[in-house]
């Protein structure tokens, strides 16, 4: 697995934000809210309405092609986002609000879809919403009849199938999965492992960042 390193409060206006790395993919999140929802035809009663943005720095992949703001990919991403996302946030303690997340790649190297899922855990952790578990993610790979854990871009673009896992560790759930290609069922099953152990490790430092980060707080505070 890639070197990760992750820090929160990046964006100080922001209720909860985070900077992920995972290798040289680099990705931004900031979470907004709980507030109030802009667009009343979308409150919900029973729930808090939860809405991702995903977007990619014209300067992330070293290409010189402008992206559209609202392309496909893009659109296909932030949906991924949102519904992992929900699926562990405690939404029906904050019903008629809306949680914003914003996710933008700085740099982009293989597991952008991981490192942003990852940036947005860290964030809502940090702005204090309540969540079932820490979603954590990660992918892997099956290149030269060997597993692979967290794919760098050259490895991502071999062509060989790409299972991207998103885990609740402390309850044992797959909330994410998806592969580009079709793989033998035990293979499949190797890999997808290996990716969960990627996610449980993930999980784990997450888990110390955010021990790190209430114990500054504490000691800010004089506690």
């Amino acid at each position: 697995m890639r070197q990760i390193r992750a820090e929160i409060g990046a964006v100080a206006k922001a209720d909860g934000s985070a900077v992920f790395e995972m290798g040289n993919t680099k990705v931004i999140a900031a979470v907004y809210g709980p507030r109030e929802v802009q667009n009343r035809s979308q409150q919900m009663n029973d729930k808090a309405l939860v809405r991702c943005e995903y977007s990619m720095a014209n300067f992330s992949t070293g290409d010189r092609m402008r992206k559209p703001k609202g392309d496909r990919r893009s659109t296909e991403i932030s949906l991924v986002i949102r519904q992992t996302m929900e699926a562990c946030i405690l939404t029906h303690l904050m019903p008629r609000s809306q949680i914003d997340i914003f996710v933008q790649v700085l740099q982009a190297d293989g597991g952008t879809r991981s490192a942003c899922i990852n940036a947005a855990t860290l964030a809502l952790a940090d702005a204090g919403i309540p969540l079932r578990d820490l979603v954590t993610s990660c992918s892997s790979g099956y290149l030269n009849s060997t597993p692979l854990l967290d794919l760098n871009y050259v490895e991502d673009s071999a062509g060989g199938p790409d299972v991207t896992v998103g885990f609740l560790p402390k309850l044992d759930k797959v909330t994410l999965l998806q592969m580009d290609s079709k793989l033998p069922i035990d293979i499949f099953e190797n890999v997808m492992q290996l990716a969960i152990e990627g996610c449980k490790a993930v999980a784990n430092y997450i888990r110390e960042i955010l021990l790190e980060n209430t114990k500054q707080l504490e000691y800010r505070r004089g506690l």
